[in-house]
């Protein structure tokens, strides 16, 4: 066997953690071209960092947690923004050309549920796409990070002791399948907004992480805890185009048909700036009612719209919409899955060798609900966290070998989108408010859909679907982002939802073994 590590996915963690293991070899697994199709590109936000002399490491911890409703690990939490100053500095080291003000001091936005400016952007709106390009041309730029383009994981292999021994493998057009031999597999592969109709994420974005990781053994937690962003740019897009959150931190408001405030400084202490479940709520409540809600930007930012946020002014003029003379018109949109693979501080799983890192990993710093432009900053502290863990495990340099795997019996290799069900099924069922009969009925029509392909038959994104589900039944309270009508309130003491496969399937098939 070699001893290469293979990373699962090339957004800005599974790049961070590839360069960071430099110039140890490594193996990225893209499932397209390297720099496209990655949620971390589309990023608009920015990076939350205490950088501001005013501001303090301990009052974005306090923000953070607040958000979190309960659920997030303080020392983690405390151990990554307290990183983030140093990751601004990494990127900046990269290329990466954060806005600034005129004496050269980072030029700093405000975002919901933060007590202070401390958002770094480029762009405006921007962020990730630019962060992207500069570590993209690292990477490229980095001769022991071999990239494979067009490649998909399809299981991981695990040995009679119930280690990684690698991750089997589709490759191009024709998806060839072979197996990486690796005793170590970091996945990277991002969310699962791609399973609800309204979603700002990728159409690849269904969870296929949590679905490797699942049939592999390993523990989930908090998989309930969805982030729904409240102002998608509501024209009839898939995915939808994101209305940042800075754009309410400028001054924008939200608004009913008629043109009324929806929220006041009452909604969670901080009216539009409130945590995104506390205002996406709103928005759905009044989407509900039959009503229509729009993100009033005529008076502020006003005329600055075009220039600070250039990615919503066009997409905007895309759909017909004059931002100038019209509210924008917004929904709430699956935008961030908050729970994940759980993984210890340096990203790993419960499973020998494999790690987990960026949005399909359950640190403890989201908790029930993700404080606005964290993601981004635990893509960078914790993927150089996973490289570091990694390379503390003594490795070869041999490169990687593809070998032609036995078959027994192996699983289907379906298209990677869910069924045209799914989708419906987890909007109504599963999507911003939830109660036990709908529970129930998602989880019944996705155990059917299991039961009668089989776990190693069914597509992943049922299998995620079922997982979701399942774990949101299980939490029979409200808190954070999981809101179940029947149970309006949070429910003492705090838990967490921990759930395997085995869990939720009778009989579930394990991960492929070696010989």
């Amino acid at each position: 066997m070699t001893r290469v590590p293979v990373v699962v996915g090339a957004g800005l963690a599974g790049l961070t953690t590839a360069l960071h293991l430099a110039p140890e070899p490594c193996v990225v697994l893209c499932a397209g071209r390297l720099g496209s199709g990655a949620a971390s590109g589309w990023a608009q936000g920015g990076i939350a960092a205490a950088v501001d002399p005013d501001d303090s490491a301990a009052q974005h911890l306090g923000d953070t947690l607040a958000a979190g409703a309960g659920l997030c690990d303080a020392e983690v939490v405390r151990s990554v923004v307290e990183a983030a100053p140093g990751a601004v500095a990494w990127l900046d080291g990269l290329g990466v050309a954060f806005d600034r003000e005129p004496d050269g001091s980072y030029a700093l936005g405000l975002e919901g549920a933060h007590g202070r400016r401390r958002i770094v952007h480029v762009g405006g709106d921007g962020s990730g796409a630019e962060i992207m390009r500069a570590v993209v041309a690292a990477v490229r730029a980095t001769p022991s990070i071999t990239v494979v383009e067009q490649a998909r994981a399809r299981r991981l292999v695990l040995g009679a002791d119930g280690e990684v021994r690698g991750v089997e493998v589709e490759v191009g057009p024709d998806r060839e399948l072979s197996v990486l031999e690796s005793p170590t597999v970091v996945l990277a592969t991002g969310g699962t907004g791609a399973l609800w109709q309204h979603t700002t994420n990728p159409r690849g974005a269904t969870g296929s992480g949590l679905a490797l990781a699942a049939r592999a053994g390993a523990v989930l937690r908090d998989l309930e805890m969805v982030q729904f962003h409240p102002t998608a740019l509501d024209v009839g897009r898939d995915p939808m185009p994101l209305v940042s959150e800075a754009v309410r931190g400028e001054g924008a408001v939200l608004v009913d048909g008629s043109g009324r405030r929806l929220l006041d400084a009452s909604a969670g202490g901080a009216g539009d700036l409130a945590a995104r479940d506390v205002v996406a709520r709103a928005v759905a409540s009044e989407l509900r009612r039959g009503g229509r809600v729009g993100l009033d930007a005529r008076s502020a930012p006003g005329a600055r719209l075009a220039s600070h946020f250039p990615a919503v002014w066009e997409a905007c003029r895309r759909a017909g919409v004059d931002p100038g003379s019209v509210a924008i018109p917004v929904r709430p949109a699956a935008h961030y899955h908050c729970g994940g693979v759980l993984v210890d501080p340096a990203g790993r799983t419960t499973v020998p060798g494999l790690w987990a890192v960026g949005e399909v990993a359950s640190t403890g710093l989201h908790g029930a609900n993700r404080l606005a432009s964290n993601s981004l900053l635990e893509a960078v502290v914790c993927g150089a966290r996973v490289a570091a863990g990694v390379r503390q495990v003594d490795r070869g340099s041999a490169a990687p070998r593809a070998a032609e795997p036995p078959h027994r019996g192996g699983r289907r290799h379906t298209a990677p989108g869910p069924p045209p069900w799914v989708r419906p099924t987890m909007t109504e069922q599963v999507g911003i408010a939830r109660d036990g009969a709908g529970l129930a009925a998602a989880v019944e029509r996705l155990a059917v859909e299991v039961d009668r392909h089989g776990v190693d038959g069914v597509s992943d994104p049922v299998l995620v679907a079922l997982l979701v589900a399942r774990s949101a039944q299980l939490r029979a309270e409200s808190r954070g982002g999981h809101l179940r009508l029947d149970h309006p309130g949070p429910v003492g003491p705090v838990r967490h939802t921990l759930l395997t496969l085995a869990d939720v399937v009778s009989a579930p098939v394990p991960a492929r073994r070696s010989a």
